[in-house]
């Protein structure tokens, strides 16, 4: 690394707080620059090309209709007030959240050992990789909550109503992910066991939230006393309020916004103070 190189990392880290965001800030064409890349390269030369973004979430949600609701008959409560009750549409108005969210960890997890060269070549604020990759998924993410938007409005369903809502909420996921993509960025330069560890507490974590199935099911299967620690999984309450905008079509409670609102900030927070800690090290450890 050149003179230059290290006075600038070693000027940033000295700056911990407010010179960072104010350089993140004087970045944004690269951080632009950046998410196409992201966007463009994904499925550059297929031939569907961004139709996989839809044609994979739509295969896993055929499956797990197929054997939730038919093989082992999980019956979700219809919708209320929107009185819906398709259950292929309930699983996804929670599936798309959950995927995005398990992808920013797994793409932000990733994207500083991904860019090492470029990293060791050019100072540039390393955070901009993880950010990148977040927006890439984010506007996938936006397309594939956008159909289902129109397929719940073709099944008598009213999600228009709180839309804005619901752009909110995929905001506020988008920046728990953030958090967390950004703290596991750090680890995997550090402890490359982390890209494998983390795909395992993710599989985990899916069948720990309802997702594919109501939670009614643990007060039927004799387990009800086991709901309020299971609903202090951030997870669950994002799944809440995403099915109340668009599938219930009502208005989220005031305590679970503000429950996802705090982890989402708090997340933000920590995961950002983490990787500015440890930033100036990562070209000297890639």
């Amino acid at each position: 690394m050149t003179r230059s190189y290290r006075l600038a990392v070693a000027g940033r880290a000295a700056n911990w707080w407010p010179a960072p965001l104010a350089e993140l800030a004087s970045s944004r064409e690269l951080l632009a620059n950046l998410t196409l890349r992201e966007i463009r390269g994904k499925y550059k030369r297929t031939m569907l090309g961004q139709l996989w973004s839809l044609l994979n979430p739509v295969a896993q949600m055929l499956t797990y209709s197929a054997v939730f609701s038919i093989l082992l008959r999980s019956t979700p409560p219809p919708g209320s007030p929107s009185h819906l009750d398709v259950f292929a549409l309930w699983l996804t108005c929670a599936l798309l959240p959950w995927l995005f969210f398990s992808n920013v960890l797994n793409v932000g997890m990733t994207s500083v050992i991904s860019n090492s060269n470029l990293i060791q070549k050019v100072y540039f604020p390393r955070v901009a990789l993880v950010i990148s990759s977040m927006l890439a998924l984010l506007f996938t993410f936006s397309i594939e909550m956008s159909v289902l938007v129109v397929a719940l409005l073709l099944f008598g369903g009213s999600p228009l109503l709180y839309l804005p809502v619901t752009i909110f909420f995929m905001l506020l996921l988008a920046l728990f992910g953030l958090g967390f993509a950004l703290m596991l960025a750090v680890a995997n330069v550090y402890f490359r066991d982390t890209q494998h560890f983390v795909p395992i507490v993710l599989q985990v974590l899916f069948y720990a939230a309802p997702i594919i199935y109501p939670i009614q099911v643990l007060a039927t299967s004799g387990h009800g006393r086991l709901i309020p620690y299971y609903r202090l999984n951030p997870i669950e309450r994002f799944t809440e309020v995403f099915r109340n905008t668009l599938y219930d079509g009502r208005m989220p409670t005031l305590a679970n916004t503000l429950y996802v609102s705090a982890w989402a900030l708090i997340t933000l927070v920590v995961g950002y103070l983490v990787f500015l800690r440890y930033e100036g090290r990562l070209a000297e450890e890639l």
